[in-house]
């Protein structure tokens, strides 16, 4: 987007469009925060903004547990979180690979894939060395209880340990255009920053010199709107313009416009763990218990006010000019004294009754644990478990994390992947690696990227022993190299435990050395025995 091009009237106006679609959200996202992740909600909200629209931090530092009296969901939402953590992105690494595609020549296959495996190693050690693993864990908490999540991936200078710099910034402070396809990649941002802030985040930002000069000029904060979005030209990219939050007094800014920019690759990598059609923003788990939530909430806390009634009693007592009540004190030991023939203080019996409270809240938390996943990707609770219960476990997850899953992959994944790697090609420690899925495929290969295939090689297992039952015979018609290697690469086991495989040219190499030993003189013969003995050792060494 060039200078001259730029109309901040209109980015304006659809930024306000973008709020107003996002203020319908507001209050339902108010709740979701405030029973089921209560560390979150308006921490970051306050003045610099409509709808608290900002990161004013208003509410920084005070109690956010008030009103929370059942810890249900709070407890699964950070376990569901912790899960996401560990089954689609864990921090050991492995959860992802890049492989040749198909259209690579077979010749060219396995130089392809050792280059490849050698950047994926890069990649994965500018991940362990960032601060992913934290950032992407706050975005998976705002995920599982709002049902959208934003990660910003920044391009960290020459001398940081990693070239990536992660961000996981608040919904609160976003709103999002969504393209025809779905893409949500049209992002307006609201940040509070001061003067310094301004230059140092954009060195090249025009800012009016009556935010720069006076006594409390580095104290003033400014709102600020960054909008990334989509180039319409068909040139590809994202065109990045800062502009000021409200209309500028003084024009010696350009009608607001602070910095303006272009990225080949969008920052901001925006997710949701389900969409409804017609919608833009996601909806979560937290959503779907919230009712259940509220009601064991609430039932927690008359349970807690008929517990305090049942620890201090309720009494009654004549209203005979002798006894006065406010005098009372019911300590031990204390003498309260009575009118003859009245009957003194007498205890109201509490018409509650815990037992009903019990049973109801039992029912609510075990259906908020159903809801947020809390008994499927949790912890096993029994100590041991056979390999078919774990291939059931796994299947099970499977079919309930499947549509969330491939949403993940083509909104979380894939993009993240595209971004680092851009990364890397800008600072030059990589060499630009398109993922089109031809030359250069990605594969996800977290635990929740195999449970699919574990779930195949149990059924490829249960097979194979109800066919060992019918006999040699039966088991004669399967080819158990293919089978074992097979089952291996369904498993993840590393390629490097399993023999070479033997092709049928090495085996007729073989048979000639062999024809040849036989036909061949002593001396040739010992010569012959030489090199199969070479021959052996290759091998060895490609197993080793």
């Amino acid at each position: 987007m060039k200078q001259a091009e730029i109309d901040t009237g209109m980015l304006r106006r659809r930024f306000r469009v973008a709020l107003q679609r996002r203020g319908h959200w507001q209050r339902h996202w108010q709740e979701c925060y405030e029973f089921a992740l209560p560390q979150r909600q308006e921490s970051d909200a306050g003045a610099g903004g409509p709808g608290g629209f900002g990161g004013g931090g208003g509410n920084v530092g005070k109690k956010q547990f008030d009103r929370v009296f059942d810890a249900t969901a709070p407890d699964a939402v950070e376990q569901l979180a912790a899960s996401l953590l560990g089954e689609i992105t864990p921090p050991s690494g492995g959860w992802f690979q890049m492989v040749p595609g198909e259209d690579v020549a077979a010749a060219d296959k396995a130089e392809l894939a050792e280059k490849l495996a050698r950047a994926g190693r890069i990649v994965q050690g500018h991940f362990e060395r960032s601060n992913f693993a934290v950032e992407i864990h706050q975005a998976y908490l705002d995920l599982v209880t709002v049902g959208t999540a934003c990660l910003r991936l920044e391009e960290e200078g020459p001398g940081a340990p990693s070239r990536f710099r992660f961000c996981a910034v608040p919904v609160r402070q976003l709103a999002f255009e969504e393209r025809v396809d779905g893409t949500l990649d049209a992002v307006f941002r609201q940040l509070n920053l001061g003067s310094a802030d301004i230059c140092e985040k954009w060195p090249d930002a025009k800012i009016p010199d009556r935010m720069t000069s006076g006594p409390d000029a580095e104290m003033e904060k400014f709102a600020v709107i960054e909008a990334v979005l989509p180039d319409r030209s068909g040139a590809g990219g994202y065109d990045y313009v800062v502009f000021f939050a409200s209309d500028p007094v003084d024009t010696t800014a350009q009608d607001g416009v602070i910095a303006t920019g272009r990225f080949a690759v969008s920052p901001y990598i925006a997710f949701r763990w389900l969409k409804a059609p017609g919608e833009i923003y996601g909806r979560s788990p937290v959503m779907k218990a919230l009712p259940d939530i509220k009601t064991a909430n609430k039932v927690v806390e008359l349970v807690l006010k008929n517990a305090s009634i049942a620890v201090t009693g309720i009494w009654q007592a004549d209203d005979d000019g002798i006894l006065n009540p406010a005098t009372v004190r019911l300590v031990p030991g204390s003498i309260i004294p009575k009118a003859v023939g009245s009957a003194g203080l007498t205890p109201l019996d509490a018409p509650g009754r815990f037992d009903v409270s019990d049973v109801v809240l039992a029912d609510l938390r075990e259906r908020i644990r159903r809801c947020l996943l809390a008994d499927r990707l949790g912890q096993v609770d029994a100590p041991r478990m056979s390999a078919t219960e774990v291939l059931e476990r796994a299947a099970e997850n499977s079919r309930l994390l499947a549509a969330t899953y491939s949403r993940l992959q083509a909104e979380l994944i894939f993009p993240l992947m595209r971004r680092a790697l851009h990364v890397l090609a800008r600072s030059g420690d990589l060499p630009d690696i398109p993922i089109d899925g031809t030359v250069v495929c990605l594969r996800h290969t977290a635990p929740m990227a195999q449970l699919g295939r574990k779930a195949e090689a149990g059924q490829t297992l249960d097979w194979l022993g109800r066919l060992a039952s019918l006999g040699p015979d039966a088991m004669a018609t399967i080819d158990m190299d293919k089978t074992v290697r097979w089952l291996a690469e369904q498993f993840g086991v590393p390629p490097d435990l399993l023999q070479p495989q033997i092709t049928p040219e090495d085996l007729a190499g073989i048979a000639g050395i062999v024809g040849a030993m036989v036909q061949a003189p002593e001396g040739a013969a010992a010569n012959t025995n030489t090199n199969i003995n070479t021959n052996t050792n290759v091998y060895a060494g490609e197993a080793g």
